[in-house]
């Protein structure tokens, strides 16, 4: 494949528009609801910076019927919605396309894989004659490609595929996600660039509704989809190990999230068999308030996941200035380096031990974690700067501007 370079193209008829100063930027991907995980959770706060520093902001996904859409925190962006037709956990939406042709976008930025929006995406890069940009989210490391593995190598083969090579460009959030890139047989132009986070500032935040269930205990919080990969099952048996921990009695662990595919009852199930009901306790999704809430009420935060991109919920809770205990696949060395974060392996007797010291840890030594976990969301993930360093790929994209710092050629 030879090297992509950027350059000005004028667009098919009634199409879009002549690239300008100005760029129309179209973020595309499948669930604007909470059934996208965390990648709407990373597109609000880029949307609104990217807006704030003279960038169009077009977002397009799927409509939710079970939920409304998560309509809030996107700024000025517009937002436009298709509703998926059977199969709806392919998100099959045909008039997405529609919408982007309609949209006068000079490029399109899409976020995930395996989903219609991949096809959607090469549709409108065929009849616009404009690129586009994919972030993975992960979607591309071993263990989510083997979850789910002969769906994706069908998908792979009929388009996932093309849809990748034809990038302009590829968005790896982290070192580890462009060694898969590279290892996948990508040799597209990667920019490095990790995800967003808005600081809450002195923003009071309401006590969530199940803290009087916790009987005062220390909180470790995890926060987000109860889905297998997150390592879950592993956590509740860590948790059973440590009970006998000096410590053990003054913690609770709260698991907020929604349940995908049947695991919280698993999970459920799990905590009965192993007597934890006065330990762990299950809290259901927490969104906008009730998700400040939770933070701020957590002493610690936990997630031992075996795959992610580059997990909101650990920036969110550096944000609030929470210490967070998590594996290696979360792709975020600059906790440990920065004293922010303690790494635990994914298995029982790992995230055991992360437990026995976090439950170690006085008050004030936690005081400090959570002291560099704020700085660090502040230096390294601040939503302006990232959405800055976003700007300068789409410009070089779009022809404007030459390579910036972030973008790897080889």
């Amino acid at each position: 494949m030879g090297r992509w370079a950027p350059r000005k193209l004028s667009g098919s008829p009634g199409c879009c528009p002549t690239l300008g100063a100005a760029l129309r930027i179209g973020l595309l991907t499948s669930w604007l609801s909470h059934r996208g995980g965390g990648v709407p959770e990373a597109l609000r706060p880029l949307a609104r910076n990217l807006e704030a520093q003279g960038i169009g902001v077009a977002v397009f996904g799927l409509a939710d019927p079970s939920e409304r859409t998560l309509q809030d925190g996107w700024g000025k962006a517009s937002i436009k919605t298709a509703t998926p037709l059977a199969p709806r956990a392919f998100g099959y939406a045909p008039a997405l396309v529609g919408l982007l042709e309609r949209s006068g976008l000079d490029l399109i930025h899409v976020h995930g894989l395996w989903m219609y929006s991949s096809l959607a995406s090469v549709c409108w890069s065929r009849r616009c004659r404009r690129p586009r940009i994919i972030s993975p989210h992960g979607m591309l490391d071993s263990w989510a490609v083997q979850h789910s593995a002969w769906r994706k190598r069908v998908a792979s083969a009929l388009y996932e595929r093309a849809h990748l090579r034809g990038a302009a460009c590829l968005h790896a959030l982290s070192e580890a996600e462009l060694r898969a890139f590279r290892g996948a047989g990508l040799r597209n132009p990667v920019c490095v660039i990790p995800n967003a986070i808005d600081l809450p500032g002195d923003r009071p935040s309401s006590a969530p509704a199940w803290a009087d269930r916790i009987g005062g205990r220390k909180v470790l919080l995890f926060l987000g989809r109860l889905h297998p990969k997150k390592g879950l099952v592993n956590l509740v048996r860590a948790c059973a190990r440590v009970q006998r921990h000096p410590a053990a009695q003054d913690w609770a662990l709260v698991i907020a999230g929604w349940d995908q595919g049947g695991h919280e009852r698993e999970l459920r199930n799990l905590v009965e068999e192993l007597s934890l009901e006065r330990v762990v306790f299950f809290v259901g999704p927490q969104f906008h308030e009730a998700k400040a809430g939770s933070y701020a009420l957590a002493e610690a935060f936990v997630l031992p996941s075996f795959s992610e991109g580059l997990p909101m919920a650990v920036l969110e809770a550096w944000s609030h200035g929470v210490p967070v205990l998590m594996t290696e696949a979360c792709n975020l060395p600059e906790g440990m380096a920065a004293g922010a974060a303690l790494q635990i392996e994914p298995h029982v007797a790992g995230i055991a031990q992360g437990l026995s010291e976090l439950f170690a840890m006085s008050d004030a030594e936690r005081a400090k974690m959570g002291a560099r976990a704020l700085r660090l969301a502040a230096e390294r993930f601040s939503s302006p700067s990232i959405a800055a360093q976003m700007k300068d790929v789409y410009e070089w994209v779009g022809g404007l501007r030459a390579p910036p710092s972030t973008v790897r050629l080889d």
